[in-house]
């Protein structure tokens, strides 16, 4: 027993110098000197202590194995991740620019139509108010005519152009009540004043609503107005107006027809063509039997 201590004790002391020497750098641990000799017997509590021992410096080399797998690792998914940055950069700017753009086509569907009806609305709003103030309108100018009293009809006649006048100036493009103005004045003496305001009717803005019959109606006034303000020098410009509004009625037999041939018989006597004058009259009155001007036109070439 105290050859074994004594053995232990320098053993001990063996160890503790190879580990100040720094023998552990050269992968031998100190510990495996307790490793039983192959001719010697194998004593347990030294061979256990060796397989204890010798797997702790293993473990101790194989901690910077991982920690550079690791760096290698962070290196790899840092380029890995600016990789896929920079795939996706386009798709990120390509879905960005879909994402606005189908914004603004749902903001145009939104707001645009807002607009539209309103513009819409207030578009029919004044249409309707400019109907009923024509319409007004247009039954005083048929009280003015149907009243024998001059003063009541006067009246009547101004109404019914003020109420031309409103709706004017709610559609000024709309003929209709460029005519009823015309009207209204012829009835209060004011040709000149209706004329202009035919001219308006038929000019190119407010024209192409008009139908034919309406246009050719609107002629036979304009030619009718102009045969009363200056007949001389007016006569040419009228018969044009008649020769059209002819041809637009050709087709009605009405007796705006039967009046436009009238005065177009009229302007043919004054300018000397009795012969189309004689073939107007007779035209007039096949289509109006009754008609008192185609007949007292035709007594006058006969005479």
């Amino acid at each position: 027993m105290a050859k074994e201590s004594t053995l232990l004790s320098s053993l001990s002391v063996k160890v503790c110098l190879l580990v100040l020497s720094g023998y552990h750098r050269k992968c031998i641990h100190p510990l495996q000197l307790f490793e039983p000799h192959p001719f010697r017997p194998k004593v347990g509590h030294f061979h256990t202590l060796s397989i204890v021992h010798i797997a702790s410096p293993t473990k101790q080399q194989s901690k910077p194995k991982i920690g550079l797998q690791k760096d290698k690792l962070s290196t790899n998914s840092q380029d890995f991740s600016a990789k896929e940055i920079k795939d996706m950069a386009p798709e990120v700017v390509l879905q960005l620019a879909f994402l606005i753009l189908t914004l603004s086509i749902f903001f145009v569907m939104i707001k645009l139509p807002k607009q539209a009806l309103t513009k819409l609305r207030a578009k029919n709003r004044a249409n309707l108010q400019s109907s009923r103030h024509f319409v007004q309108g247009s039954h005083l100018l048929v009280r003015a005519r149907s009243i024998p009293n001059r003063e009541q009809s006067l009246i009547h006649a101004k109404n019914a152009l003020i109420e031309a006048e409103k709706a004017l100036s709610l559609s000024p493009k709309d003929p209709a009540p460029h005519i009823l103005k015309a009207l209204a004045l012829d009835l209060m003496d004011r040709k000149n004043s209706a004329l202009r305001s035919l001219d308006l009717a038929l000019s190119i803005p407010c024209v192409k609503s008009l139908s034919e019959k309406e246009r050719g109606d609107a002629l036979v006034k304009r030619a009718e107005l102009k045969m009363a303000v200056n007949r001389k020098r007016r006569i040419d410009s009228a018969m044009e107006d008649l020769v059209e509004s002819v041809r637009l009625l050709s087709d009605g037999g009405s007796g705006t027809e039967s009046k436009g041939l009238c005065l177009l018989g009229q302007c043919y006597e004054w300018k000397g063509m009795r012969e189309m004058a004689r073939e107007a009259f007779e035209k007039a009155l096949r289509l109006e039997p009754e008609s008192i001007a185609a007949r007292e036109g035709l007594d006058r070439l006969a005479s």
